[in-house]
């Protein structure tokens, strides 16, 4: 059976920039960290603009391109390199000498922006972002009634507070609604549910804690292979810690959304995102949080949990952070999976793309041999996740 749609996972060191591949073929590329030392030939750091431009296709004006842009949120090791590799600003103004990629459609989410902007200072790359993000909003404000084409699009991940994304009608997904379009169109082999931000709270405490506990866009992607519904389930949240993830599961625990074939461990493989508890000062004594962990444990028979982050060791501060890695790894086991590390793979000397294939009966690691075929029940793919708690 052919794979005709995949997820690239790039060896960023601690970062993330992940490349989802649909049967549709479009393409879906989520945060990126390009190092500048990964343009001298002298450096070991990996080139990974490179190994992503090998990935990627050109239109008729012959413009390298995605699809989509998702920044989960404004932090440095998520949008490093944008702005010098990608076409920023209005497709009039794009450069061909500069053969930059050029972003059809970006996703972002104006709450998070608001969030970072309280506890951090943000990197020129996240301003960037930002920058045009307004622009892509303003354009759609103007001429929503004439259309928006490739370059100029957006969806906006979440409501803003005060109403300041009440107008912008089909652009905007809420909470807990689904993505369906990818660049502006209907696209039938992937749904996302989308599950953070959460949205803003009344209460000052609170909202405080959603922004220390690094507020990122959360989604829950479906991908369609070769007519089954769900063929792969992708689980990724940015840098969410471990309040967000406890608030998941009590929203949800009652619901089949954070079941996951393939979950990109938060924030790196870090402590914070299982535990309230800090690891370089109660080292074994940390305690997980039992609803930040029954959140990430939910993953269907066979599941893998992606850690994008360098290789790791007991004397890492966090992230990553070597008790983290335990902890997935046995949460992986309990669903007959496993835990890797984007930074080792294929090994530590010499990492490269992660990259799954995935068919109609689900993923797999594009060096391993396929794993059996899936019993189907009611037209699904017959995996079950763990039980819930």
């Amino acid at each position: 059976m052919p794979i005709i749609s995949k997820i690239d996972f790039f060896p960023v060191d601690n970062g993330d920039m992940t490349l989802i591949e649909l049967e549709s073929g479009r393409t879906i590329l989520i945060d990126v960290n390009i190092r500048a030392a990964a343009d001298d030939s002298n450096d070991s750091t990996p080139d990974v603009v490179k190994m992503l431009r090998v990935k990627l296709k050109r239109d008729s004006q012959g413009r390298l391109y995605v699809d989509v842009f998702l920044l989960s949120h404004p932090d440095l090791d998520h949008c490093r390199g944008l702005d010098r590799h990608f076409h920023l600003g209005s497709p009039d103004t794009y450069s061909k000498s500069d053969d930059k990629i050029f972003i059809r459609e970006i996703w972002s989410s104006p709450i998070v922006f608001r969030r970072a902007s309280r506890i951090l200072t943000l990197c020129e790359d996240a301003k960037a972002f930002n920058t045009e993000a307004r622009r892509r909003v303003k354009y759609y404000r103007d001429n929503r009634l004439f259309g928006v084409g490739d370059g100029d699009r957006i969806q906006i991940m979440g409501e803003d507070e005060n109403g300041k994304t009440d107008d912008l009608g089909s652009i905007l997904v809420k909470i807990d609604g689904l993505v369906t379009k990818v660049n502006g169109v209907f696209d039938s082999s992937m749904t996302a549910q989308l599950l953070g931000p959460l949205p803003k709270s009344n209460n000052e405490e609170e909202e405080e804690a959603l922004a220390k506990n690094r507020s990122s866009v959360i989604l829950r992607f479906d991908i369609k292979v070769g007519g089954v519904d769900a063929a792969c389930r992708f689980l990724t949240g940015g840098d969410a810690e471990v309040a967000v993830w406890e608030r998941l599961w009590t929203e949800h625990k009652n619901t089949d959304w954070l079941e996951y074939d393939i979950l990109q461990a938060p924030h790196h493989c870090s402590w914070r995102s299982l535990s309230h508890d800090s690891w370089s000062d109660l080292g074994q004594k940390a305690q997980v949080s039992e609803d930040a962990r029954s959140a990430l444990s939910q993953g269907r028979d066979g599941a893998v949990i992606v850690a994008s982050c360098k290789p790791i060791s007991a004397n890492d501060s966090d992230p990553p952070c070597i008790r983290a890695e335990r902890e997935y790894e046995a949460i992986a086991k309990e669903a007959s999976g496993s835990f890797k590390c984007t930074g080792e793979y294929p090994t530590k000397t010499s990492p490269g793309i992660m990259e799954f294939e995935i068919g109609q009966y689900g993923p797999r690691l594009k060096s391993q041999p396929t794993r059996g075929p899936i019993i189907y029940t009611s037209g699904a793919v017959g995996r079950q996740p763990l039980a819930h708690g």
